[in-house]
């Protein structure tokens, strides 16, 4: 995209939701796709809003260690992805057992299959799918 400026890949407190009524409201009147190692539950915002993020990881799929290594690779995935988003959501995701042992380019590939099996990704010209 040689006509835009580049963003700031940054994933800073605006975009997390942290609020248990902001997740509940998104899994209760978003919508909800699962595909691969995640569970994605999307609200679409106001134009003028930001994207932002929420990540469960159930104590089912492991221990802390592993809990936290599935939010780090999920919060990423979005990092990189968030302005390649066609309009401003609120997106939950919830990681699934199959996340366990999976690489940051397996993860990666579930996240951007499922935002584009969402109609969430900007159509990009020149892109291999």
């Amino acid at each position: 995209m040689a006509d835009s400026i580049p963003q700031p890949l940054r994933f800073g407190r605006a975009a997390r939701i942290k609020q248990g009524r902001d997740f509940a409201r998104v899994r209760r009147v978003g919508e909800r796709l699962v595909i691969g190692c995640m569970i994605a539950n999307w609200q679409r915002l106001p134009a003028a809003s930001a994207s932002r993020l929420g990540v469960i990881t159930a104590g089912k799929i492991g221990g802390a260690v592993v809990r936290n290594r599935a939010r780090r690779l999920l919060r990423e995935s979005f990092r990189l992805h968030q302005h390649d988003l066609s309009e401003p959501v609120d997106l939950v995701l919830v990681a699934r057992q199959s996340i366990v042992g999976k690489g940051f380019a397996d993860v990666e590939r579930d996240f951007l299959t499922t935002l584009r099996k969402a109609r969430l990704l900007k159509p990009m010209s020149g892109r291999i799918e």
